[in-house]
């Protein structure tokens, strides 16, 4: 789905961003991901939190394009958008991501127990891959967001 079908079904609205909007995404993303390997925890709560931190790196792209999400099911739109976003080389990666939406729905409003230890494992290590691959687009694309 087109950037522009998202925004015309209001799923998408346009939106100015700043350097500053963007390092306090950082900020929540290096505290997400350092919190999911907080072994302690659950591995539903491990895998929650490193999935918000994809969410928010994934947000960042939208921002730099000019949007923001809008409305009911903006999780799922992020990961449309992140695939109008990006080479088609990430697209798996954000098929990957809404699949891990879908499992973190369950497992945040349903079901307990749902997300094994290597799913977690599996999800960190790839917020951490995608973490650098958000930063080296940035730094090449919008170096002017860079604090």
């Amino acid at each position: 789905m087109s950037l522009s079908q998202l925004l015309n079904q209001g799923r998408l609205r346009r939106h100015r961003t700043s350097k500053s909007e963007i390092a306090e995404l950082f900020q929540l993303i290096k505290r997400d991901i350092q919190d999911s390997k907080v072994k302690g925890l659950s591995s539903d709560r491990r895998f929650a939190t490193a999935y918000n931190a994809v969410l928010q790196l994934a947000t960042i792209f939208i921002y730099c394009k000019g949007y923001r999400t809008d409305g009911i099911g903006h999780h799922a739109t992020v990961f449309k958008a992140m695939k109008e976003l990006l080479e088609e080389k990430h697209h798996s990666l954000a098929d990957y991501f809404d699949s891990c939406r879908a499992k973190r729905n369950i497992t945040d409003y349903s079901h307990a127990g749902m997300v094994s230890e290597k799913e977690a494992e599996e999800l960190i290590g790839e917020a951490e891959k995608f973490l650098q691959v958000t930063l080296k687009w940035l730094k090449t694309n919008h170096p002017n967001l860079i604090k």
